[in-house]
């Protein structure tokens, strides 16, 4: 297990545990390698000839994109621009027999799918997640006090509950794999029977019995509902 992703991991876990924090420890790893993609991107990295190949060869997806042009640094932006589209419209660039046949409608299209498929960005950030949650498999079986760390979370997003479950099947041995479902289990139902409580008390809000009565934890039910089911 690679030593560099247990300080990240731990750091995560400790801040969704504190109090008056209620989110994902994923979902806060998975924004903390976001960020510094982006701000790696558009900085120093750029330059590098070996991350433009990559840049020219995958592109970024629409959300990244939008990220990109909200950041202070248009004018590094611009240069990738340049050079990704270079690249593609010398791909989509056939020759005079290909077009007659009509080839370079079929390999124009399967080009076209392959660059907005895919995503320079999310795939850094696909590959330290995934050892980081590997690492969290691992820390559990080996390390009590994050045991009772993963014990004290408030809940994990439903895509990356299903991840890390996952994850354990693949890592940990049949005993182990067991405590590690029943443990984190308990912390996603639990928060299942709060946010469903608190959007129930939301909904009664709106009736008129209800007006002279409390919101509790209501207010912002609709919002961690969303983030409970779809992540950050």
């Amino acid at each position: 297990m690679e030593q560099i992703y247990m300080i990240p991991v731990n750091e995560a876990f400790d801040e969704c545990k504190k109090e008056g924090s209620c989110r994902c420890p994923i979902c806060v790893m998975y924004e903390k390698l976001q960020k510094k993609e982006l701000d790696t991107i558009l900085g120093p990295a750029m330059m590098e000839p070996s991350t433009r190949i990559e840049t020219n060869e995958k592109g970024f997806c629409h959300k990244h994109f939008d990220m990109m042009f909200k950041m202070n640094n248009k004018l590094s932006l611009a240069l990738i621009l340049e050079s990704h589209i270079d690249e593609i419209k010398g791909k989509l660039k056939g020759g005079f027999l290909s077009k007659l046949t009509g080839a370079q409608s079929k390999k124009d299209a399967k080009t076209a799918q392959s660059i907005t498929d895919s995503c320079y960005i999310c795939d850094k950030i696909e590959y330290h997640l995934s050892r980081m949650i590997d690492t969290a498999v691992y820390l559990y079986s080996t390390d009590p006090k994050f045991r009772e760390k993963l014990k004290e979370q408030k809940y994990f997003c439903l895509p990356h509950y299903q991840r890390i479950l996952e994850h354990a099947q693949n890592k940990l041995d049949k005993k182990k794999g067991k405590d590690f479902h029943t443990d984190i289990s308990e912390v996603e139902n639990a928060y299942f029977e709060k946010i469903l409580k608190d959007v129930s008390w939301f909904c009664k809000k709106f009736d008129y019995r209800y007006d002279s009565e409390p919101w509790y934890d209501s207010k912002d039910a609709i919002e961690r509902a969303i983030r409970l089911l779809s992540g950050e």
